[in-house]
């Protein structure tokens, strides 16, 4: 009688384990690991506001908002200011600021060359960004 040595009992018990599918997905594994892990270092920017608690910064207005009247009357966050004044008011203003945005608010009764004038003068004082809020928007706005 002969006695079976073990591999030869698994061979014929059909118990063989293939590990090829298990390296396969193990491989995939690690790929998606590895590619999730480099989307997770992406991020937004983001402006923060200043620390408000130190006592050497003083907060700033969120937006800024340029309003043009029928009668030629230009404001600034509610302060009267001249046209002619208006580029140099605008650098004092938006020196300190990361967000360089102006909302321009300009009676439709204006001509174009008027409101360009304006757009003009914030673009030469450093603004990034112009926000033009329309006579609709504003109604909209108030319902």
């Amino acid at each position: 009688m002969r006695h079976h040595s073990a591999a030869e009992r698994k061979s014929q018990s059909g118990v063989d384990l293939n590990v090829t599918p298990l390296i396969d997905v193990l491989l995939v594994l690690l790929v998606i690991f590895m590619a999730t892990v480099q989307l997770k270092d992406q991020g937004i920017d983001a402006n923060l506001p200043p620390d408000t608690r130190s006592p050497d910064i003083v907060a700033l207005p969120a937006q800024i908002m340029l309003e043009y009247t029928a009668d030629r009357r230009l404001t600034v966050n509610h302060q009267d200011i001249a046209l002619p004044d208006l580029e140099r008011r605008l650098r004092e203003i938006y020196a300190p600021r990361n967000d360089k945005t102006i909302f321009i608010a300009g009676a439709a009764s204006l001509p174009y060359g008027a409101i360009v004038e304006v757009m003009d003068a914030a673009k030469g004082a450093g603004v990034q960004r112009l926000g033009i809020i329309t006579e609709g928007m504003r109604r909209s706005a108030q319902d």
